[in-house]
């Protein structure tokens, strides 16, 4: 069974998250000509990955929560390579696919055996991201996990 929602949801959650906005940095190995700059060796630096997620010339209305945004005309999910949560090329995370594995299957497991309630009554503001130092967390709040019967 093809969960295509499903799959559109999460990608969306990890692109308008964007947990660690800076990456991990990354030291320059050899001297790199990079458009008009000139990057010596030994350079630190750090890659924005927030600057990918929120690039409207990548996702219209970059700033709003919309998992449709993955999806294709027929309702599939379309995988877009501007979403790069675990970094991207010879630094990516080695265990991007475990931990995607085991989201998909935290959360679907949550939700066909849970109903998620709060009293928190949830706004567009309330669940951007919140840069807290290097991350960006949620707000606090209560949720309740009701057995489904």
């Amino acid at each position: 069974m093809e969960m295509h929602y499903t799959q559109a949801v999460m990608q969306e959650i990890h692109r308008f998250c964007d947990i660690v906005p800076l990456n991990l940095p990354h030291l320059v190995t050899r001297d790199v000509q990079f458009q008009d700059y000139q990057i010596p060796k030994g350079t630190e630096i750090y890659p924005l990955l927030c600057t990918v997620h929120r690039d409207p010339k990548q996702f219209s209305s970059p700033w709003k929560f919309d998992p449709n945004r993955f999806l294709d005309e027929s309702g599939k999910f379309k995988k877009n390579e501007a979403v790069m949560p675990f970094s991207v090329g010879k630094r990516i995370c080695p265990g991007e696919v475990l931990a995607r594995m085991e989201l998909f299957i935290f959360l679907t497991t949550i939700l066909q055996n849970f109903k998620l309630t709060s009293v928190t009554e949830f706004t567009e503001s309330d669940i951007a991201p919140k840069m807290t130092g290097f991350l960006n967390t949620p707000i606090h709040y209560e949720l309740s996990f009701l057995p489904r019967i």
